[in-house]
């Protein structure tokens, strides 16, 4: 029951800052969409989904989306800057970064922030390695690699989603 509760609460959040309206039709309407939700998918989420209505855990996700947005600002300037250079520096490859995630819902977390970070993609998740296709591999060690591409998303999804 407790699933239940904990994702029409999580629906109903999403619907609201979603639609970012407080009117009485939009919430009896969000209430009904995230009900809904409830019913047909609870089942298929996470154990124990109420920890994440701690709220220290989205005050660690609000400090993710800050460093992830930074990251993102940087890296569409990194990109821009090697499509609008001259001699195109780039320098591509497929580099396997380990992680130290345990929840598949962290590691897909990871995964995708890597994957919408301008300049790599997230090709292949096995086990604890991630295979990204990086738009200049700057080193062939993998601990430098594994900081640059992953920075301090790995940090903080610790702290919210495992």
């Amino acid at each position: 029951m407790r699933r239940y509760i904990a994702v029409f609460i999580l629906s109903l959040i999403f619907w609201l800052l979603l639609t970012f309206r407080i009117t009485v039709p939009n919430i009896i309407t969000g209430s009904v969409a995230s009900a809904l939700t409830s019913a047909i998918f609870a089942r298929y989420y996470f154990n124990n989904v109420y920890k994440y209505l701690q709220p220290a855990r989205w005050f660690w996700f609000l400090i993710y989306l800050i460093v992830f947005l930074w990251a993102c600002i940087k890296a569409n300037f990194d990109v821009a800057y090697r499509v609008l250079h001259p001699a195109m520096p780039i320098k591509p490859g497929i580099v396997k970064v380990r992680t130290t995630l345990r929840s598949e819902f962290a590691k897909t977390i990871l995964a995708n922030s890597i994957t919408m970070t301008p300049g790599t993609i997230t090709v292949d998740i096995i086990e604890n390695d991630f295979y990204i296709h990086w738009i200049y591999v700057s080193s062939d060690d993998p601990e430098v690699y594994t900081k640059k591409i992953t920075g301090n998303f790995e940090k903080y999804i610790k702290r919210f989603a495992e």
